[in-house]
């Protein structure tokens, strides 16, 4: 039974993250950007298959897109916003903002904002970070994501990782800096720790009954939406492998990606789904 018939009309935020599996940063070690021009993409066809997701569903999301992405592919940018879909910014070349200063980052948000509002013709609201990776060295990235125009972030994930994180960080959004938002994705709380509900690897190596209880007590208990993304390299199990991946990185971006696509579709039908916009920048839309 989806939670809308069952009487609860929490609305969602649903993001993806625009980019293609050899921009993923755990494979940056392998995978030279100066090669990235030469190598197979594959966001098209994973992009179309989740718009066709998406459209089946009746479900709207958000999509943080790379502006190198955007350059590249504008049309398939624009099939997205003229599905009705909302465009922010991942950035321009997927930097993790602790490889940036101050104003290499500032400029590279700034380029990929341009980028996709000379393509899509519309203003951008939102900015993720590549990898959640505005950490506590790095608050000064607020600064200038809120001196770039952007009005929210979703950058920071309040669990404890290897790569990313903050785990003392607020669950729920709050105002990082004045006119700036920021999103966090989702957690929910158990045992006195944040455990992370909001997607990525943890939702392809989780059974899905878990994941789904994750966000409905999020809903139900904290009476707040849940922020959950995923990637479009996530519904693509036959994409090409990196070779000399060492064995953490190599199961967690290939764990369960064969079942990542079936499990999404059950997501779309079990909860409703919006833009980030709609649900956290407009008012009364998260209990429509």
């Amino acid at each position: 039974m989806s939670e809308s018939s069952a009487g609860l009309r929490v609305v969602n935020a649903l993001t993806i993250d625009v980019e293609d599996y050899f921009q993923v940063s755990a494979l940056a070690p392998h995978i030279s950007r100066a090669s990235w021009e030469s190598r197979e993409c594959r966001v098209e066809r994973n992009i179309d298959l989740i718009l066709g997701m998406l459209s089946d569903a009746n479900a709207v999301a958000t999509f943080f897109a790379l502006g190198w992405i955007a350059d590249r592919y504008p049309s398939m940018v624009l099939r997205i916003a003229a599905q009705g879909h909302e465009i922010a910014s991942h950035g321009y070349a997927h930097h993790r903002v602790n490889e940036l200063g101050r104003d290499a980052f500032l400029a590279d948000i700034r380029l990929a904002k341009a980028v996709l509002e000379d393509v899509t013709s519309s203003g951008v609201k939102g900015y993720r970070a590549p990898s959640f990776s505005i950490d506590r060295d790095s608050q000064w990235a607020f600064d200038c994501i809120a001196e770039a125009g952007y009005r929210y972030s979703s950058s920071i994930y309040p669990v404890r990782h290897d790569h990313y994180g903050v785990p003392d960080a607020p669950r729920f959004s709050y105002d990082s800096r004045r006119g700036l938002l920021e999103i966090p994705v989702t957690t929910t709380r158990i045992l006195r720790q944040n455990v992370p509900a909001g997607g990525g690897g943890y939702f392809r190596l989780m059974p899905y009954a878990v994941s789904r209880w994750f966000i409905r007590r999020v809903n139900r208990i904290d009476r707040k939406a849940a922020v959950f993304y995923f990637h479009p390299w996530e519904l693509d199990p036959d994409q090409p492998r990196v070779a000399g991946v060492g064995a953490k990185t190599r199961f967690r971006h290939y764990v369960n990606l064969a079942r990542t696509e079936p499990r999404m579709r059950r997501l779309l039908r079990d909860f409703r789904w919006d833009r980030v916009d709609r649900v956290f920048l407009e008012s009364g839309t998260q209990w429509s």
